[in-house]
């Protein structure tokens, strides 16, 4: 079985400015994986580049062994679900939760028809999976951050992708909301068929404890990359945001302190 995801020696380089450096990645099927790395680290790069909004200089890489560039990446693009915060500028206000969710079937946002019978109950399973079953009919314009967030992770889910990509999803939630969420994707994680995921984020307190596998990010150059034991350690997360920091943590979550030796 080929790998979910498989990135050799990518690089990215507008102009004179280099973006990735010779990125090699490898997601396996069973593993969760969390990029993390401070701001302008190239995390957002790496993503426009796997989702084919960025076209890489150099190297290449598969999803699910269909090389980019030798695949058409309009059809394999379906099997990676994207939540990002980018998105829900687009989503009409109007627009009900079910039919938000429906629209990840068919990868278009504002979707101007109401899809199937089957696409309805499918996305009903999916909000109800996702604790937001009374809300099947709540316009998106009154849907609360958190909501919101995991009417994305619905509509992602909606066009079965093995692999589903988190972009900074607790950005503007609160911190009880944020617990919840964290609670909601590590049960997402542990699902029996659950997709491949892999979480971007620059905080290590919203790693829920499902994730196995860590990729640091520092200067658009892979830092360290594997099993979330050896490489989320304080030694590798200082020289990922080049200050001195202790990480601490129980019960499979961890967070940050500056240290003082």
């Amino acid at each position: 079985m080929p790998p979910i995801l498989e990135v050799s020696h990518l690089r990215v380089a507008r102009g004179r400015t280099t973006i990735l450096h010779d990125v090699s990645w490898r997601v396996a099927r069973g593993e969760h994986w969390v990029i993390l790395g401070a701001n302008g680290s190239g995390k957002t790069s790496l993503l426009k580049a796997l989702t084919g909004f960025l076209s890489p200089t150099a190297g290449d890489f598969s999803v699910l062994g269909q090389r980019y560039g030798a695949s058409d990446w309009r059809e394999l693009r379906l099997k990676i679900g994207v939540v990002t915060s980018a998105f829900a500028m687009s989503i009409p206000p109007s627009e009900i939760a079910r039919d938000t969710v429906i629209s990840g079937k068919y990868a278009q946002l504002d979707l101007w028809h109401a899809g199937t019978r089957a696409d309805r109950t499918a996305a009903l399973r999916l909000l109800r999976a996702g604790g937001l079953g009374a809300l099947v009919d709540r316009e998106w314009a009154y849907l609360s951050q958190g909501e919101r967030q995991r009417v994305l992770i619905a509509r992602a889910l909606m066009a079965r992708p093995r692999l589903l990509i988190l972009d900074e999803p607790c950005a503007g939630l609160d911190p009880v909301a944020r617990e919840k969420f964290i609670r909601y994707v590590d049960q997402l994680a542990r699902r029996r068929g659950a997709p491949a995921l892999v979480l971007v984020t620059h905080h290590v307190e919203e790693i829920a404890p499902a994730f196995t596998h860590v990729l640091l990010l520092r200067a658009g150059r892979v830092l360290r990359a594997g099993p979330r034991r050896s490489v989320l350690t304080s030694a590798n997360l200082s020289a990922t945001f080049g200050a001195p920091l202790r990480l601490v943590g129980s019960s499979g979550r961890s967070r940050l302190g500056l240290s003082h030796a």
